[in-house]
């Protein structure tokens, strides 16, 4: 995850020998799970279908009562409390966001503040916000329906409604399962980006093992009956899994998987020449044969990228106009350098352009640089091959989890504490 300088407001969570049994069936669904999980970080779920992700994920906000245990959200046993007041402090989030489809944008965000109380002004000022941080500007989206929107706009919006109500605690069952490559790759770069700035509590449920690998400070491997086989951080599951069925959940190809751990912004972009809207093309080609570039980067009035101009595209025009190119190879510095590879080949371009939070512009990123990181990278993993790769979260007392954080620094460059499990449900 990214560096951020933000305050963490989500909330840490306890299951403590959380049970599911359903009636009729000789096994239970989730069997005495207890799992911590640390405010701030965002925690994937990942296992075989059925084997009780999903279960697990509806008892943190009662959508599924345990039949025992505690559900403990900072300090606080919700087991206890009304369950329509806990998911009023709870952002839940499904595949194509669950919007209302006879319901605006504006007033599918707003539905729980309403139920919360809040006057006209606040819940309008509070929409307005969220569709900006979700990069939808609220002038064009406010007021549209559902059916009005792409797939990845509405999982957006639905983002923007778990939002709403400034919960610490937002969970996701596969959110991003229902969409295309391309815009699951921009969701999730956005979840980070969000993730980056609210720095809430984030437990999701996903099938894809890269996905986890992508967004996750921490990942659960769950096998039947909600049995945690390993609850670790991606780059130390990847390197040292549990056992077999972690191999193989895991497959081939876990190298190459290594790729996903590192982002755009921990390697060196490369400067612009860059254009606005109303600018003599003529001007901007002189910058542009001044610097040895071949494309000059267009950005609108909030430094956004809409396009990119080559040197004889700008010989053919007199003045830069706001036309935006869908297809310019765009990654956000939360891509994984994998991403940014695929998109590069993707357009069949060298270079691929980079933006940071609310579609800022960064910068370029070509394939020398993530070539030159790969191997930087290989050379390292050789370097380190016999050196101790620290927590294997089987049962591990309070004190060993202590000494592992201070042997591997992965913990403290995320931000975010270690979570403790005792390794299996019982």
């Amino acid at each position: 995850m990214s560096e951020s300088s933000d305050a963490i407001t989500g909330a840490s969570i306890l299951l403590d020998q959380v049970t599911k049994q359903y009636p009729g069936q000789a096994k239970p669904a989730v069997g005495g799970l207890t799992l911590e999980i640390p405010a701030g970080s965002i925690v994937m779920f990942v296992g075989p279908s059925g084997c009780g992700k999903t279960t697990t994920l509806k008892m943190i906000n009662r959508l599924i009562e345990p039949s025992s245990g505690k559900i403990v959200i900072n300090g606080e046993d919700v087991t206890k409390m009304d369950g329509d007041t806990l998911r009023r402090r709870i952002g839940y989030v499904i595949q194509a966001g669950g919007l209302f489809p006879h319901m605006t944008v504006a007033a599918n965000i707003a539905i729980v503040p309403k139920m919360l109380g809040w006057n006209k002004e606040k819940i309008s000022a509070r929409v307005d916000e969220l569709l900006e941080l979700v990069s939808l500007d609220p002038a064009i989206y406010r007021d549209r329906y559902p059916k009005e929107l792409s797939g990845g706009q509405q999982q957006r919006v639905g983002v923007a409604r778990a939002l709403a109500a400034d919960p610490p605690v937002l969970l996701m069952d596969e959110p991003f399962g229902a969409v295309d490559p391309i815009t699951r790759q921009r969701l999730q770069d956005e979840l980070l980006n969000i993730q980056a700035e609210v720095q809430k509590t984030i437990v999701m449920v996903t099938h894809d093992f890269d996905e986890a690998v992508k967004l996750g400070n921490w990942i659960a491997v769950f096998d039947e009956g909600a049995q945690l086989v390993q609850y670790d951080s991606p780059e130390r599951i990847l390197a040292n899994p549990a056992n077999e069925f972690v191999e193989n959940f895991i497959g081939s190809g876990a190298g190459l998987k290594q790729l996903t751990l590192t982002r755009v912004n921990e390697v060196d972009l490369v400067d612009a020449i860059t254009a606005l809207p109303g600018e003599l093309a003529s001007d901007v080609l002189s910058r542009l044969q001044g610097s040895g570039q071949q494309q000059a980067v267009v950005l609108d009035s909030r430094r956004r990228p809409v396009r990119r101009l080559s040197r004889r595209q700008l010989s053919r025009l007199q003045i830069i106009d706001d036309t935006v190119d869908d297809s310019m190879p765009l990654v956000s510095d939360q891509s994984t350098l994998n991403d940014a590879l695929d998109t590069m080949l993707v357009s069949s371009s060298e270079t691929a352009v980079v933006t940071g939070r609310r579609d800022v512009f960064r910068g370029l990123i070509n394939v020398q640089t993530i070539m030159e990181a790969i191997s930087q990278a290989n050379s390292a993993a050789t370097a380190d091959s016999d050196a101790p790769v620290g927590l294997n979260s089987g049962a591990i007392p309070a004190l060993a989890v202590e000494n592992a954080i201070a042997a591997d620094s992965s913990g403290e460059a995320n931000g975010q504490a270690e979570p403790q499990s005792t390794g299996e449900s019982r």
